[in-house]
């Protein structure tokens, strides 16, 4: 298990640019503060930054949450829920700026990551979705390097599986962010329904080779026993 230096940079309504980066450890869940170490005589002391812009909103991410190695997700926590899914990106690539419907920071919001996994053999697979009513939520596997066959996904707060976190909602916007894809059958995560058939899915994007991408195409309104898949090929 390592650590990895995570950074982003956002965008408020103010026009105020806001550096972060934090020390996060693989495999284990932590929070994304503001940058304690802005320019030669210091900066700011590390804030969540729900406290640092309370009462102001984020409308960019200027540079997507990324570090040197993996990034699985980002999402802007509150009251212990997944407000936002955040974009992520790499290191060593070109991120464009994201743009995002402008949210409200309130004190105790956070921005929250997780970085690398928790042993080597894993190989994380996550997706990220958008509801109609603006619902957010994040399913994720870890299946390990000798794992093949379908995999499902189960939301990281909860435990619970697509059409339990779901049920009834319409899946509006969506992506899955893996390291291994082509170990993906198709390359792709997919929704599958209570008989087993594909009603929607999403291709899986590493972002260390190219920039994940919100998609519209492929979602779908999720039912009781449906389940966020991925088919493995060891």
């Amino acid at each position: 298990m390592s650590t990895q230096v995570v950074t982003a940079s956002v965008m408020l309504n103010t026009g105020e640019l806001v550096s972060l980066q934090s020390t996060a450890t693989d495999g284990t869940e932590s929070e994304l503060k503001t940058s304690g170490t802005v320019g030669a005589g210091g900066g700011i002391t590390a804030t969540s930054i729900g406290t640092y812009a309370n009462g102001k909103s984020i409308t960019h991410f200027i540079q997507p949450a990324s570090c040197a190695g993996q990034i699985q997700y980002c999402y802007l926590a509150r009251r212990g829920e997944i407000l936002r899914c955040i974009e992520i990106g790499g290191s060593e690539q070109m991120n464009s700026p994201v743009s995002i419907p402008a949210v409200q920071l309130q004190a105790g919001d956070s921005l929250r990551i997780l970085t690398g996994a928790a042993t080597a053999d894993i190989r994380q697979v996550n997706y990220n979705v958008v509801c109609n009513d603006g619902t957010n939520a994040i399913f994720t596997a870890q299946p390990g390097t000798g794992t093949s066959g379908s995999v499902s996904l189960t939301h990281i707060l909860s435990g619970q599986g697509l059409g339990e976190s779901l049920t009834g909602r319409r899946i509006v916007s969506h992506y899955a962010t893996g390291t291994e894809g082509v170990r993906y059958a198709s390359g792709s995560l997919l929704l599958i329904d209570d008989r087993g058939l594909p009603m929607g899915g999403v291709n899986v994007t590493n972002v260390s080779n190219q920039q994940m991408k919100p998609n519209s195409v492929g979602g779908a309104t999720v039912m009781l026993n449906w389940q966020a898949q991925v088919v493995l090929i060891a």
